[in-house]
C-alpha cells in the first residue's frame, strides 16, 4: 500500500488564540503520485471558489486556506466548509456545533478548551456560512469521485496548542520553529502508527525558515537511520526504513500547492477561526465598544491592554491568554 500525508498549521504568528496544526491521510492506489491527486481527482475536487461556480456538477474547493478564505470577503468561511465538512463527513463525522468539530479533529483538545474560560461552554452551530443542507449532496459526491480514482481519504487530524502550553514548549525546545516542528512530527508520527504496512510519502511546509529537520526526525524516529536526499532553501528531503515499510519526509516552500497539505491547510485554520470566534464573544460581551481581534501581534497588544481591567476582575493569568512568541 501507498500513503500520503500532507501537514499544515494556522496561527503560528499571533499572540492571541491557539496554534493549530492538521494531517491528513490517504491512501493511493498504484501509479498514482501525490503530484497528481489534483488531476485524478478534478471531478471533484478543484483549487478555486472560481471553478466551484463554474462547474456543472458537485464539488469542493481545497486549497491553501488562505486562498479560500479572506476574512472581510462576503463569502466568509462558506468555501472552508464546504470542502472540509464533505471531507470530513466521508470519514464518517458530522459535526452539528462547534463542540462536535473540536471532537471530531482535535479530541485530545476537550481537556484543554474546558480548562480555559472562553471555551469551556461555547457552543454554536456549524456550518457558518455554507447551507446547512448543501454538505452531505457534496460529501455523496466526494465520495464517489474517490472511489472511481481508487484514492481513499482515512484521516483529517489536528492538534491545538493553546497559550500555555505553547509558551512551554517554546520555552523547551528554544524557539517557536523547533515548537512547531516537534507538534508536527508528532502528530504525523501518530498518524503513521495507524496505517496498515506500507510506503508513506510525508509532505510538510517550511517550519520558520529552517532548512535541516534530520535531527528533529531522529528525535521521534529514534529507531530510524535518517538518510538525507538533499537540503536547501525550496525543499528538505529525507528518507528512512525498509523498502517494503519505505517513508519519505519532504519539507518544502508553498507546500499548500499538494492537494493533503491543501485539506490540513484548510482544517487547522478552521479550528483557529472557530476558536478565535469564541474568544473575541466572549471579551466583547463584558466589555462595550471592544473591537474584537485576529490575535496578530500590533492588534494583539492593543485588544491586551482594552480589556486589562476585566482581565484582571476576572482574575484570569496572563498566561492563559498570552504567547509570548
Amino acid at each position: 500500500m501507498s500513503y500520503l500525508i500532507g501537514t499544515d498549521e494556522a496561527g503560528f504568528g499571533p499572540n492571541l488564540g491557539p496554534l493549530t496544526v492538521s494531517a491528513t491521510v490517504w491512501e493511493l492506489p498504484p501509479g498514482v503520485s501525490g503530484d497528481e491527486l489534483y488531476e485524478v481527482l478534478g471531478g471533484v475536487i478543484v483549487r478555486t471558489p472560481a471553478e466551484v461556480a463554474k462547474s456543472d456538477r458537485p464539488c469542493v474547493a481545497m486549497s491553501d486556506s488562505k486562498d479560500l478564505y479572506k476574512p472581510k470577503a462576503k463569502a466568509g468561511l462558506k468555501h472552508l466548509e464546504r470542502g472540509l465538512l464533505a471531507a470530513a463527513a466521508v470519514l464518517d463525522l458530522n459535526p452539528a456545533g462547534w463542540r462536535d468539530i473540536w471532537e471530531a479533529l482535535a479530541p485530545d483538545s476537550a481537556q484543554a478548551r474546558q480548562a480555559i474560560p472562553w471555551y469551556a461552554d461555547y457552543e454554536m452551530p456549524i456550518p457558518i456560512d455554507a447551507g446547512p443542507t448543501e454538505i452531505q449532496p457534496l460529501a455523496d459526491a466526494l465520495a464517489a469521485g474517490l472511489a472511481d480514482a481508487g484514492v481513499r481519504l482515512l484521516a483529517v487530524r489536528s492538534r491545538a496548542v493553546f497559550p500555555q502550553e505553547f509558551n512551554r514548549l517554546v520555552a523547551e525546545h528554544q524557539s517557536k520553529g523547533a515548537a512547531l516542528s516537534h507538534i508536527t512530527l508528532a502528530l504525523a508520527a501518530q498518524s503513521m502508527g495507524r496505517l496498515d504496512p506500507g510506503t508513506v510519502s510525508v509532505v510538510c511546509d517550511k517550519h520558520g525558515g529552517r532548512d535541516r529537520y534530520a535531527d528533529l526526525l531522529a528525535d521521534h524516529f529514534p529507531d530510524r537511520f535518517i538518510e538525507i536526499h538533499g537540503e536547501d532553501r525550496r525543499r528538505s528531503v529525507y528518507r528512512f526504513g525498509p523498502t517494503d515499510g519505505r517513508v519519505e519526509f519532504r519539507f518544502q516552500t508553498k507546500a499548500e500547492r499538494y492537494l493533503p497539505v491543501a485539506l490540513a491547510s484548510m482544517a487547522s485554520k478552521y479550528l483557529r477561526e472557530l476558536a478565535m470566534r469564541a474568544f473575541n464573544e466572549f471579551w466583547l460581551a463584558r466589555l462595550d465598544g471592544l473591537k474584537p481581534t485576529a490575535g496578530y501581534p500590533q492588534d494583539a497588544k492593543r485588544f491586551r491592554q482594552d480589556i486589562a481591567d476585566v482581565q484582571a476582575a476576572l482574575g484570569i493569568e496572563d498566561g492563559v491568554l498570552w504567547r509570548t512568541k
